[in-house]
């Protein structure tokens, strides 16, 4: 399984033969619209956690480009199924099973909105299951208690937390939060592409260290396997 780094929560997923998109903001996030054309990018699926503008923002345009599928709750799946996008629906709680493997939608504690103001629905998380490894995507979240159910569910090889604080957990709560999934390898996310979100990075990754854990902060176009 390999994950690319586009910015902020956006992430590409090769799994089981497959591509997935995950919460594509590129084109107004200044660190990436410059480094990533995102019609070169490739898409079998398309994964939003919930509805902000920087998680959805350049959705549509990658699957009237592709021809990929886009992944939500259910007030993401009927927003894009009344533009005519093909959208599969996936609330919290629920499992799916894909060409890939296994996802299962978990609970996020945020807030969401479409861009126009409608209702976003409830944010969520989500776990990808391979046939080998799993890695879990906390999405845009506060630390939860929920997060303490995510190994009954599967054994997480890698935990995607987000780490910018004000909006969501920072790197303290994040900590915590890959105890509560048991997975000491982190990457973060959702940091330095707004201004109240901006991290120090060498601070950060000190807070894992000193905790024993690990903590991978990728630059733009960067990837990991798992």
């Amino acid at each position: 399984m390999k994950i690319t780094y586009y910015g902020q929560n956006t992430l590409a997923i090769e799994i089981g033969g497959a591509t997935v998109i995950v919460d594509p903001f590129i084109t107004q996030n200044e660190l990436s619209k410059d480094k990533v054309d995102i019609m070169d990018l490739k898409a079998d699926y398309i994964f939003l956690t919930h509805a902000h503008f920087d998680h959805i923002l350049d959705a549509e345009a990658i699957a009237k480009n592709t021809g990929a599928p886009i992944v939500g709750n259910f007030e993401i799946y009927q927003y894009y199924t009344d533009k005519g996008i093909e959208a599969i629906p996936l609330n919290q709680g629920g499992l799916r099973s894909f060409d890939f493997g296994k996802v299962k939608c978990v609970t996020a504690i945020h807030t969401s909105s479409f861009p126009d103001g409608s209702y976003g629905g409830n944010p969520s998380g989500f776990i990808f299951m391979g046939e080998e490894k799993n890695i879990y995507i906390a999405g845009d979240t506060s630390l939860t208690m929920d997060m303490k159910l995510i190994p009954k569910w599967a054994k997480i090889d890698l935990a995607i937390l987000p780490i910018g604080d004000v909006v969501t957990m920072g790197a303290e709560d994040a900590v915590i939060a890959s105890d509560f999934v048991e997975c000491d390898k982190v990457l973060g996310v959702h940091y330095d592409a707004l201004p109240f979100i901006k991290i120090d990075h060498a601070a950060a990754k000190k807070t894992f260290k000193d905790a024993g854990k690990e903590l991978v902060l990728l630059g733009i176009g960067e990837s990991l396997s798992v």
